[in-house]
């Protein structure tokens, strides 16, 4: 097994120090939201699918989405801290320096980006004027990630980094219609995942090159049912955003209307947070390399969720 890559610890690490910022340096202050704009970009959340909705009601289905897409980071970073430290103990008698030193900053930098989407909440929630109801016990997600092998946890990270990487690329970064406060969270959240994309795939090549055949079988099945956890998630949070859509407009849905958000918002959810990382060109070429039947199982499963195709735009590599 070889994973193609010219990552190492070192580099990464001198790399990670040299685009290193502090959450007051970009939210707070005059550092504030502008809601007469868009937040995420409409490809991540097509709300313009909702064609019983009005521009108002399509720009707080915006809104509210772009609350629960960083909340949702948030809530998925709480398993990635406790799970690099862990693996850092596994570690710290075969390591070299470097290596450590590389894999604390990253586990230091998640903690990082938690408190500044807790920031964006409270910035949100002062703004917006209403409330928006988001999942909780990220704890107890945490614990039943966590209890997956290690090799299906690090895979399910994995996902998340690239899929971080190609959200602000392909959408976020030259996109001058969305509110330049939002869009600077992103980059510079996206600055650091870019470091942790290489962190994770030296992970997941230091764990999959003691395991059996067998045991990377089961870490990708162990992926893809932490894969079905996040799904179920993604259903509950729609739910809550419809509550959220209803409560701040004052209107009561018809049936037929939220059936069709739910078809609509469900895809869009999964385009954003499933497939967008299981057909990651990046992703795909590592569990080929480590387990090409498993890469096959993991494209198959995506295009059950989202067949292949069918993304509302082009481009969005979902």
């Amino acid at each position: 097994m070889q994973i193609a890559h010219n990552y190492d610890y070192r580099a990464t690490y001198r790399q990670s120090l040299q685009v290193n910022w502090q959450v007051d340096d970009i939210i707070g202050g005059e550092k504030t939201l502008d809601f007469s704009k868009p937040f995420l970009p409409e490809v991540w959340v097509d709300a313009d699918s909702l064609d019983f909705l009005s521009a108002k009601e399509k720009m707080l289905v915006n809104h509210i989405r772009s609350h629960s897409y960083l909340y949702l980071f948030g809530f998925v970073e709480e398993y990635i801290v406790p799970f690099v430290t862990d693996h850092v103990r596994g570690r710290i008698h075969k390591a070299a320096p470097e290596e450590l030193r590389a894999l604390l900053h990253f586990a230091e930098e998640e903690v990082k980006h938690i408190e500044l989407f807790q920031r964006f909440g409270e910035e949100f929630r002062a703004g917006f004027g209403y409330p928006c109801g988001v999942l909780g016990s990220p704890e107890v997600v945490a614990a039943a990630i966590l209890s997956k092998s290690p090799l299906g946890a690090a895979l399910s990270i994995l996902h998340i980094e690239w899929m971080t990487l190609l959200h602000y690329v392909s959408s976020v970064r030259d996109n001058v219609d969305i509110d330049p406060q939002f869009s600077s969270l992103l980059r510079h959240h996206w600055l650091e995942e870019a470091q942790h994309a290489k962190l994770d795939t030296l992970i997941v090549e230091s764990i999959a090159t003691t395991l059996s055949e067998q045991e990377i079988h089961q870490g990708i099945d162990d992926y893809l049912a932490i894969g079905g956890m996040l799904d179920g998630g993604l259903a509950q949070q729609l739910e809550m955003d419809l509550a959220s859509l209803a409560r701040v407009t004052g209107r009561t849905f018809s049936e037929s209307e939220a059936e069709r958000y739910r078809a609509v918002q469900q895809r869009s959810y999964r385009q954003t947070f499933l497939t967008s990382g299981m057909r990651h060109e990046r992703f795909q070429n590592i569990l080929t390399a480590i387990c090409p039947e498993g890469a096959q199982k993991v494209a198959e499963v995506a295009n059950v969720l989202v067949p292949d195709g069918t993304s509302r735009k082009a481009g969005m590599g979902a």
